[in-house]
């Protein structure tokens, strides 16, 4: 009974990991004209699981629609918008949710990618939600520390899980996000 129990659970929990994120609202930094948005728009144009992007050139934010089916590389993102000379100042993603219970220091996958929910109340999540990604290089120093204090895991400030996380898959990206 025990074997059918932990097969149905792993069947629930691939479901939760085949979740897709669905779209992507990046705002760059460092833009002081046209010809920079164009870049940074060409550089996540390029990107290969990139559907669409429509920029926003007053706000310097790019509206990003991901092909189906295919993982998303949020450090693939960035990297791109690195290689046109600029940086990331915020990453928000969309992602469809089912009955997915989150709490602060929960770990999701989500896409195929590791996520970790701070200060985050305890609920399930539903339907499409949009998460702000809170790690180095994808926000301010100043919202980074901000978020540094709800949680005491090493995983914030490398990166990648550690021996911390509660799943035991040390040395995979982890994406830290809130709601």
């Amino acid at each position: 009974m025990k074997k059918i129990f932990f097969l149905i659970l792993s069947i629930i929990f691939i479901q939760y990991a085949q979740a897709q994120i669905s779209n992507a609202k990046l705002v760059a930094s460092g833009l002081t004209c046209s010809m920079c948005s164009k870049a940074v728009y060409k550089a996540i144009s390029g990107v290969s699981f990139v559907a669409a992007v429509k920029p926003d050139i007053t706000a310097s934010s790019y509206d990003i629609t991901f092909k189906k089916d295919m993982q998303v590389d949020l450090d693939g993102l960035r990297k791109a918008v690195e290689a046109a000379g600029f940086s990331v100042a915020k990453l928000q993603v969309t992602a469809s949710f089912n009955n997915v219970p989150i709490s602060n220091d929960a770990h999701i996958v989500l896409g195929g990618g590791n996520f970790h929910f701070l200060n985050v109340p305890k609920e399930t999540l539903n339907g499409d939600i949009t998460l702000t990604v809170l790690d180095k290089k994808f926000t301010s120093d100043k919202e980074y520390k901000k978020y540094a204090q709800y949680t005491t895991m090493k995983c914030y400030a490398t990166g990648v899980m550690e021996s911390c996380c509660k799943d035991g898959a040390t040395g995979k990206r982890i994406y830290h996000v809130t709601i």
